[in-house]
């Protein structure tokens, strides 16, 4: 899994980079203005509105296809394909037709603060953005696809063209007409399937209209699914409750909060993204195979890995959150105002991104488990809670406390979660887990001080930017090193793997 892993992962960075670069061109034309509010609310409705449904019919996906492989063969299993997408493409028929009718109304839910001019363009590029739900369907799909047969890399790459064509509409859309930007990313999510098509005919697959309702995997699969949707939705409605709030707190609220939260996902889908991908279809095939010390062995060691990835970035996202944001976004539109309140949202999103990781993996666990109830009442559990410290945070803390509100109820879903698993598979390493977290902290720790100081002391003689650089390699130096020291048994097994490699 690791060498899986850290494959993908260097694809992810790739992918993630011109991601992130789209977002770096979106705040350099449009800043944190009304036309990146409407951008970003109409770019949203459709992934609420359709992302529950496809992250759920994924999610069940990929351990039935597993499973119908295994025990019936190829020619069955895209058979299975071929319904789930019949299917799926009439559910999303049925919601394309309500959303186009009621596109003001679902902008009144998503964004209430929204009048005028921004209500108008948010309605107009909704309407085009809808669109794209019929390529998504198929790309969910495909993508589990293409991953149970072991093409884990397509499924990132095809994030690369994804993102150049939606970075050329919003130099074009700045420079002609505004409405480019939601033609161009219903273009992008197009090119994005015909891509995956392709590589999916290339493993064997092949379209056929078959349509069988009554099919015992169909049922199974809404069993699975159902519950992943509920618990999926409960996170959009999160995001749809920070979003509205955000909407009545300050212009430019909405698209500070996302430029945050894409950072946020940044590190997520490098990092966490990552592990989850491969990992999932292992210990999917483990538990049909009823190996229970190698599924807590795999878990262990993704939960591990998580934490020595992601805490350094945690505490480099802490200590320097306002110069990143400067060199990431400072240029062009994104003016003071705009770093400002980006700066507060991503501080307090930041301790929430740690939680959010370890979730992750633990969720996918207990699907493989054919569990998808516990996740579900997790997810409905955080969502309260949320919802309650969005009220109370957000009068307080304005931008920053809808953050910190997301971040506080990810660390009480996860401690749910860890609480719930142990009790169902029993112990799962879950002392080595703990031991090498503190390990990892207080690595971290000491990085961070390191990095701080050689930011006081080189920003003294060089630009702001250039110190952070330095400052931020000097602390990432410090930690490899002192991580190879702890002693912990995936980082001693990878540096022996690397050493075995070079005398090979």
């Amino acid at each position: 899994m690791r060498k899986a892993a850290i494959l993908f992962m260097l694809f992810t960075i790739l992918s993630k980079i011109f991601g992130f670069a789209r977002e770096i061109v979106l705040a350099y034309f449009f800043g944190a203005s009304n036309v990146s509010d409407a951008y970003i609310i109409s770019s949203t409705i459709p992934v609420i509105i359709f992302g529950v449904i496809g992250a759920g019919v994924s999610t069940a996906f990929i351990p039935l296809y597993t499973r119908i492989k295994n025990l019936h063969g190829d020619r069955e299993g895209i058979k299975f394909t071929n319904n789930i997408i019949n299917i799926f493409l009439i559910i999303t028929s049925i919601i394309f037709i309500l959303s186009e009718i009621f596109t003001s109304e679902l902008i009144n839910i998503f964004a209430s603060g929204f009048v005028g001019e921004t209500l108008h363009l948010t309605v107009t590029f909704t309407r085009i953005s809808l669109i794209g739900i019929y390529f998504s369907c198929l790309i969910y799909i495909l993508t589990g696809f293409l991953q149970v047969n072991n093409q884990y890399s397509i499924t990132v790459l095809v994030g690369l063209p994804l993102n150049l064509i939606i970075i050329i509409s919003i130099i074009l859309s700045a420079n002609t007409n505004v409405l480019i930007l939601a033609i161009g990313s219903v273009l992008a999510i197009a090119v994005q399937l015909f891509i995956l098509l392709r590589f999916a005919y290339k493993k064997g697959f092949q379209y056929e209209f078959r349509i069988n309702i009554r099919d015992v995997n169909v049922k199974e699969m809404i069993n699975i699914a159902i519950p992943v949707i509920i618990g999926v939705s409960m996170d959009q409605i999160n995001a749809l409750i920070d979003r509205t709030l955000a909407s009545q707190i300050v212009i430019g609220g909405v698209s500070a909060l996302n430029y945050a939260n894409k950072l946020n996902g940044f590190v997520q889908g490098i990092f966490v993204l990552s592990i989850i991908t491969v990992l999932f279809p292992k210990i999917s095939k483990l538990a049909i195979e009823r190996k229970v010390n190698d599924l807590k062995k795999s878990v262990s060691n993704a939960l591990v890995s998580i934490q020595l990835l992601v805490l350094p970035i945690v505490a480099m996202l802490v200590v320097f959150t306002k110069p990143i944001i400067s060199l990431l976004f400072g240029r062009g539109s994104f003016d003071e105002q705009a770093i400002t309140l980006t700066s507060d949202a991503l501080f307090y999103y930041s301790f929430g991104i740690l939680a959010i990781g370890l979730r992750e993996v633990l969720a996918r666990v207990f699907l493989s488990l054919k569990d998808s109830k516990t996740p579900m009442i997790n997810s409905s559990i955080a969502m309260l809670l949320n919802i309650v410290l969005n009220l109370i945070l957000s009068k307080f803390m304005g931008i920053g406390g809808l953050a910190l509100a997301t971040s506080i109820s990810a660390f009480f879903a996860t401690f749910l979660m860890f609480i719930t698993l142990r009790r169902k598979i029993g112990s799962f390493n879950l002392k080595t887990v703990i031991f090498s977290f503190i390990k990892i902290l207080i690595a971290t720790f000491i990085m961070a001080i390191i990095s701080v100081l050689c930011f006081q002391k080189i920003s003294i003689l060089w630009s702001q930017n250039l110190s952070l650089v330095i400052s931020i390699i000097i602390g990432v130096v410090s930690y490899i090193t002192i991580i190879y020291f702890m002693k912990i048994d995936i980082v001693s097994e990878l540096f022996h793997s690397i050493r075995t490699k070079k005398k090979g």
